[in-house]
């Protein structure tokens, strides 16, 4: 929960507006989902999102939305993003 409303935060918009064509938003929400998880496990996460976006790399970005679609069965028919690169 604490992901989806640091994305609200730090976006404006809900998690569920995102398309499988918004790179920038898929992004955004993967590194509010990790941001999230280090602050409840109580890890530092040293990143602001511009060095997250800096660091990582286009396989990353696609492994990442694999594993959301296997959480989210019900979203597996998205495609996944186009490179911006």
């Amino acid at each position: 929960m604490g992901a989806l409303l640091r994305f609200k935060r730090l976006t404006g918009r809900d998690a569920s507006t995102i398309t499988d064509e918004d790179l920038e938003g898929l992004i955004a929400l993967f590194y509010c989902c990790i941001a999230s998880a280090c602050n409840a496990d109580g890890v530092e996460w040293p990143y602001s999102l511009t060095m997250f976006e800096d660091i990582l790399t286009e396989d990353e970005v696609k492994e990442m939305t694999k594993l959301m679609a296997r959480e989210n069965p019900e979203d597996s028919k998205k495609k996944e993003p186009k490179s911006s690169r």
